[in-house]
């Protein structure tokens, strides 16, 4: 063999020996980008998930909160990023199934910009009230509330929260006046301020605050009681009769992300939310583990789009 053609064959067979990106990955810091505040329930999920991927692959996992514009920031962050596995999106239904039906135009498009990982999975949401606010239930919350119209607020600081409370108002007639926030965790310290006067939270946020004393629970947005709070009753047996809303997380990659690295992330993202060191989320946030694989987190997207988007609209709510 001529030396040119033996070195040729040589090289080939080299490269051929080498191991694939797949195969090596992770091999350097991988970063969740957060698009929720800290202490966010979604800030608190990616922070388990990261500390139990770094103690299985030793490789470091960066936590990057990236809040604002009703999660915008935070997408579009990771939308942009490199598709090489080494950026993942910690999001919710807010980012991924009600944004397109709360905007007219969004600066990340929830289908096209991502490649799904997997689901993480489902939780109920709790209302909560500044004591001062005199009330003990909800029906007495709604009494009050019909007397002043347009005059109790609610925060918000994710559309999970939103549109729990333009529900509330729906089913319950009543009008309060929404005041939107970054995220949940300010909107929770504004109501424990006294600045507004009620909120529908996540349990993560929500619940160390009623447990303080700082806050009241008045009900819980799912139709079965929760383990978490379960002398608290839900909204629906409390006054609001047919009350439900719950939320989910998933994790997503930038558009363009190699097919097997997106199944290597979908394996260590479902080790993951099933390890010791994500057990104390789930637990104490009463969010249900619930994984899937990359298709089927995109057909719970597309379902779960129809369902925020029939909601939003039966809500009353106009697209800003």
């Amino acid at each position: 063999m001529h030396r040119p053609l033996l070195i040729a064959a040589l090289s080939a067979a080299a490269l051929l020996s080498l191991p694939s990106h797949a195969e090596t990955f992770p091999d350097k810091p991988i970063t969740f980008i957060v698009p929720f505040a800290a202490g966010s329930a979604t800030d608190q999920l990616a922070r388990s998930l990261a500390q139990a991927i770094t103690l299985d692959t030793k490789i470091n996992v960066v936590v990057d909160n990236k809040p604002g514009a009703n999660a915008f920031i935070g997408a579009q962050a990771a939308a942009k990023a490199k598709p090489d596995g080494y950026t993942v999106l910690i999001a919710t239904n807010t980012t991924h199934a009600a944004n397109e039906h709360l905007y007219k135009k969004l600066p990340y498009d929830p289908v096209k910009d991502f490649e799904p990982l997997t689901l993480l999975g489902r939780g109920g949401q709790i209302m909560v009230v500044n004591p001062s606010l005199g009330v003990n239930n909800v029906a007495e919350f709604v009494k009050l509330a019909k007397s002043k119209p347009g005059k109790l607020t609610f925060g918000s600081g994710s559309s999970s929260s939103r549109i729990a409370g333009e529900l509330f108002k729906q089913m319950a007639g009543a009008y309060i006046v929404a005041i939107p926030y970054r995220s949940n965790p300010p909107a929770v310290t504004d109501l424990i301020g006294g600045q507004i006067d009620t909120m529908i939270t996540d349990m993560a946020t929500g619940m160390p605050q009623v447990k303080a004393g700082k806050l009241k629970a008045l009900g819980v947005s799912t139709l079965q009681r929760s383990p978490l709070a379960p002398d608290v009753p839900t909204i629906s047996e409390a006054g609001v009769k047919g009350y439900e809303m719950t939320y989910w997380f998933a994790a997503y990659a930038p558009a363009g992300t190699p097919a097997p690295i997106v199944t290597r992330l979908n394996e260590l993202l479902v080790n993951a939310a099933k390890s010791n060191a994500a057990a104390g989320f789930y637990q104490s946030s009463g969010t249900q583990i619930t994984t899937t694989s990359p298709e089927g987190l995109r057909k719970v997207q597309a379902d779960e789009s129809v369902k925020w988007g029939r909601i939003i609209q039966s809500a009353g709510i106009v697209a800003e």
